[in-house]
């Protein structure tokens, strides 16, 4: 996803740059149940030509960065460029002041990383291709009435998640095992599998399964499981948020030394869990001194986060490589 503005004024443009900002923050907090940093590049990680660029950052669970979208205020150069004018209240022809925003497939990357488990994928309900998987426990061959009696269920209960806005699939192949399905969907990460059999069905009840957040299996009435599944599915939502902010709130670390954060970054592979995460410290802004940093130690400055930044924290701090007065509050770590 891209999108490009032309403003009559600096300030339109800015406005604008800020807003998708926002918007793509919202979008993974909201969407993906994946919280975010939202921040300004250095100018040495600022897109080229760009006057600012504002990034969202999330946290990895190995405790990386990934750059999960960005928004640039362009000023009036790519205008100039490309000879975009408007013509103004007094009929003189003016540069345009521009903006361009965009998020990527990144995005599917992210949520992978933000919320999978060694069993395989995790979705947050918002965006699950299929939030519910039903699957049915045959009835024994010659028992004609206990095979009525679950079909009509089967279809009761779909019928009814269906009429929620649920998105659902029934797994009815009959060449595979009830464990092996159960292991498939666990691995695409459906966030509510529900098992009926026919003595679910005689007992009124079925058996709800969440990917994560409760262990054990939940018993529900049949006339209350959809529901049940929309409140389920909804907590389920707010349990990943939870658990990936304080996975973003334990994975910054306050105070450090150049020195301690060199120890522990240097070595810092991706595929080490959990990794040592990012670090907010006083930064004075200085191209030279940050391309020794990532030449010292792999890492990045992230971003400088708007609200530490705009609270005023960097004043009256020295720089934690340098020693001179701080500038910024700055976020280092690894990154993808």
């Amino acid at each position: 996803q891209e999108g490009h503005t032309a403003h009559e004024t600096s300030d339109g443009a800015l406005d604008d740059a800020k807003t998708m900002m926002h918007e793509y923050a919202s979008l993974c907090e909201d969407m993906l149940a994946m919280p975010v940093v939202k921040g300004v590049k250095s100018p040495s990680e600022r897109f080229a030509g760009a006057e600012e660029t504002f990034t969202i950052e999330a946290l990895m669970q190995n405790g990386w960065a990934l750059q999960s979208g960005t928004s640039h205020f362009l000023g009036q150069s790519f205008g100039k460029a490309f000879d975009v004018t408007f013509q103004d209240a007094e009929g003189k022809q003016q540069d345009v002041w521009g903006t361009s925003w965009g998020v990527s497939t990144r995005l599917l990357g992210a949520l992978i990383m933000t919320h999978s488990d060694d069993a395989g994928l995790v979705l947050p309900p918002k965006v699950a291709p299929v939030q519910v998987v039903i699957v049915p426990i045959a009835a024994k061959k010659n028992d004609e009435e206990a095979k009525a009696a679950l079909a009509k269920s089967l279809d009761d209960l779909t019928a009814g998640l269906k009429a929620k806005g649920l998105r659902v699939k029934v797994d009815d192949r009959d060449y595979v095992r009830n464990g092996a399905k159960y292991f498939e969907w666990e691995r695409k990460g459906v966030p509510l599998r529900i098992e009926l059999g026919p003595r679910d069905v005689a007992n009124g009840v079925c058996v709800f399964k969440y990917r994560g957040g409760k262990e054990e299996k939940e018993s529900i009435n049949l006339e209350e499981a959809a529901s049940a599944a929309v409140a389920g599915l909804d907590d389920f939502q707010s349990h990943l948020l939870e658990a990936a902010k304080e996975r973003l709130a334990g994975g910054i670390t306050l105070g450090a030394t150049y020195d301690q954060m060199k120890e522990a970054l240097i070595d810092d592979e991706a595929g080490a869990y959990p990794g040592m995460g990012l670090y907010l410290v006083p930064w004075k802004c200085d191209a030279e001194n940050e391309d020794k940093i990532k030449e010292e130690c792999k890492a990045t400055i992230r971003c400088y986060p708007l609200d530490v930044n705009e609270a005023g924290m960097a004043e009256g701090k020295k720089c934690f490589y340098s020693g001179e007065d701080a500038t910024h509050m700055a976020l280092f770590g690894r990154a993808f």
